[in-house]
């Protein structure tokens, strides 16, 4: 559209000038800030009932009313194996996801930490470590080895062992076939003279009605919410690889591309899911066991002097060593690792 000022006296001339102007300046804002709209995609593990899934799910809203939109977030379960899911952003295949530390434990021991038997042994004790040292360690970690930052953190519901028959025994043990998700577990389960069995949760429900396994360890909220226990009707509760952490990860590169106060925005969202996650975790964990009451099934747990028993280092050992000897392979001092977390928790040292 042409604009002539002929015809009007300067001073009016220089008002409708800088009346235009004025739009074209608006436009190019608004311009700008439409160039500056991120679309993001994180991956996930499927994962029903946990805090892990109402967690996730809410990213998009919380990062979304963070940023007034200017960050938009898709999630999915479905892009990548659970297994794959660190390394797809690491590779740039996903530039964000929530990933599993269990996952990686056999690549990285460090993430494995609660994996170890008797070490960790509840939420109160896993938040602790986190605390004490072991978040910024593991923030280090997934920076300098997967190419990640680490926006929030959480774990799933305590690990339970879900078993056609009963487990109340040491004993019990021998000759299961028991699904695991961890090297540390394998390793004991093999000492116990039971038969591991690594397996996607996706699988797990086929394999007990084939009898392929003849239990599974996995969350309490996860095995509640995908009734297991109607093959499963033992819901056991051991101590053994008590918590598996989580993080919601973005690829590094992808996050020092935007800008400084969208980052902040992004971080104070993802700080109030991190405080969300820890302070709903015990409600997650009581409404799957109240469900599963609801259903005529009644968890047990293992008392202290059989924890013990199952933990004694005949059994133990080698779910130690295994952990131990990857940890000498990169160069770890695995022993002042393990120390560290026990002088976290009050525990002797060895």
């Amino acid at each position: 559209m042409l604009i002539s000022t002929q015809a009007a006296g300067p001073r009016h001339s220089r008002h409708l000038l800088a009346a235009v102007l004025g739009t074209t300046f608006a436009l190019s804002g608004a311009s700008l800030a439409q160039a500056q709209k991120i679309d993001l995609t994180m991956g996930i593990i499927v994962s029903p009932g946990d805090a892990y899934s109402a967690m996730t799910a809410s990213v998009p809203e919380r990062i979304a009313k963070a940023t007034n939109g200017r960050v938009s977030v898709t999630v999915s379960d479905s892009l990548v194996a659970p297994a794959q899911i660190a390394s797809a952003v690491r590779d740039g295949r996903l530039p964000m996801s929530a990933s599993l530390h269990t996952y990686l434990a056999a690549d990285e021991p460090r993430m494995g930490i609660f994996n170890l038997p008797g070490l960790i042994n509840n939420i109160e004790e896993y938040q602790k470590v986190r605390d004490a040292f072991w978040a910024k360690d593991v923030a280090r970690i997934w920076e300098e080895k997967w190419g990640a930052i680490v926006l929030a953190e959480g774990a799933w519901c305590p690990t339970r062992l879900f078993s056609k028959t009963p487990i109340r025994t040491v004993e019990d043990f021998k000759n299961k076939r028991l699904r695991v998700h961890n090297p540390q577990t394998a390793a004991q389960m093999n000492a116990l003279g039971a038969k591991p069995t690594p397996m996607a949760t996706t699988e797990i429900m086929p394999a007990l009605e084939r009898g392929v396994i003849d239990g599974v360890f996995i969350s309490t909220c996860v095995g509640g919410a995908m009734e297991f226990w109607r093959l499963a009707k033992n819901v056991q509760d051991w101590g053994v690889g008590a918590i598996t952490g989580w993080a919601i990860l973005i690829n590094k590169a992808e996050w020092e591309g935007m800008p400084a106060d969208v980052r902040a925005q992004v971080k104070s969202a993802m700080d109030g899911l991190q405080k969300d996650a820890f302070g709903t975790y015990n409600a997650f964990v009581q409404t799957a066991l109240d469900n599963m009451k609801k259903n005529g099934v009644e968890p047990w747990s293992a008392s202290e002097a059989e924890r013990a028993t199952l933990n004694d280092p005949k059994f133990a050992k080698a779910a130690y060593d295994s952990w131990l000897g990857r940890a000498k392979e990169l160069g770890i001092d695995g022993p002042a690792y393990v120390n560290q977390v026990r002088q976290a928790l009050g525990k002797p040292t060895q």
